[in-house]
């Protein structure tokens, strides 16, 4: 969807945009959507939100995956590239995150297994009659 695009402030936010974009597309079509986005900026977060909420439901699960556990993690090896410099503007090595104020759901998988974050997750959409007896 964005794979010209870099990790400057405007090429994370049109990358959300575009993002947010599509979901909204798809809710308003009766689909669910889950969309897993870097989206290290509350004000593209929350422009996304209301263009999403306008068609369905909406929820903000931030993911906050401490910055040790995704160099661990990282496979593709991007935040070694990030930490000697070959990338810039990277999110949590040269760049900020902005934490979201009000996420809907605080899922951090070093400290909660997955399993019950999945099911933190199934009681949102249970609550709000999204899934389960009607």
């Amino acid at each position: 969807l964005s794979s010209e695009l870099g990790y400057t402030k405007r090429e994370r936010d049109i990358n959300v945009a575009r993002i947010g974009f599509v979901a909204a597309e798809l809710t308003r079509s009766g689909a669910a959507c889950i969309a897993a986005p870097i989206a290290p900026y509350d004000d593209a977060r929350l422009l996304v939100k209301k263009q999403v909420a306008k068609a369905g439901g909406f929820y903000l699960v931030h993911v906050a995956t401490p910055l040790e556990a995704c160099i661990k993690n990282d496979r593709a090896g991007v935040y070694a590239r990030a930490i000697a410099g070959d990338i810039k503007g990277f999110t949590g090595i040269d760049d900020v995150y902005e934490p979201p104020a009000n996420p809907d759901l605080v899922a951090d998988t070093t400290k909660t297994a997955i399993s019950q974050i999945v099911h933190e997750i199934i009681l949102l959409l249970e609550r709000d009659g999204y899934i389960g007896d009607r």
